[in-house]
């Protein structure tokens, strides 16, 4: 008997440390949000400097929210430097969705090539690249922050900001 009940209490132990513990949950395959430049406006031309607003779009491919707590990002056109910067608290995209987020910039284009500067005025698609790294949070249970890296470029038209 005294055999029986060790045996019984060994398996117990065994089946105990085998089994997941309470409140765990599986572990869940986590993709890369993915981010594009949807458009650059126009928000106040002056004679030196002009305000622009970027939209950026991220597109969430999982079956969870991701909360992105910051990006630091740089934009470039046609090859130059634009502007840079840090965006803090951006926003919550939802499960398999895609949301748009915004970026204010200057430029001053006594800095800036001739050949961009031409293209903005005559409100001309520009080429541009958007790089960075963003810090997503996955909106589920036992799941830690990670950074992103991206790196997109392509070609977008500059529009005057309607009122």
């Amino acid at each position: 008997m005294r055999k029986l009940t060790i045996f019984i209490i060994f398996i117990f132990i065994l089946i105990s440390c085998k089994s997941q513990p309470l409140g765990m949950f599986p572990s869940v395959k986590i993709i890369e949000p993915e981010f594009d430049v949807v458009s650059i406006y126009i928000i106040q031309a002056d004679l030196v400097v002009t305000e622009f607003e970027a939209v950026i779009r991220i597109n969430n491919p999982n079956d969870f929210a991701v909360e992105l707590s910051s990006i630091t990002y740089e934009l470039f056109g046609n090859s130059r430097f634009w502007a840079g910067g840090i965006a803090k608290d951006v926003f919550l995209v939802p499960a398999n969705t895609s949301g748009e987020t915004r970026f204010n910039f200057s430029m001053n284009f006594i800095n800036m090539n001739r050949a961009l500067l031409d293209d903005v005025i005559a409100m001309r698609q520009v080429n541009y690249r958007f790089k960075g790294q963003a810090n997503v949070r996955p909106v589920i249970r036992s799941s830690s922050p990670f950074n992103v890296d991206f790196d997109c470029s392509g070609y977008s038209e500059v529009k005057r900001k309607a009122d």
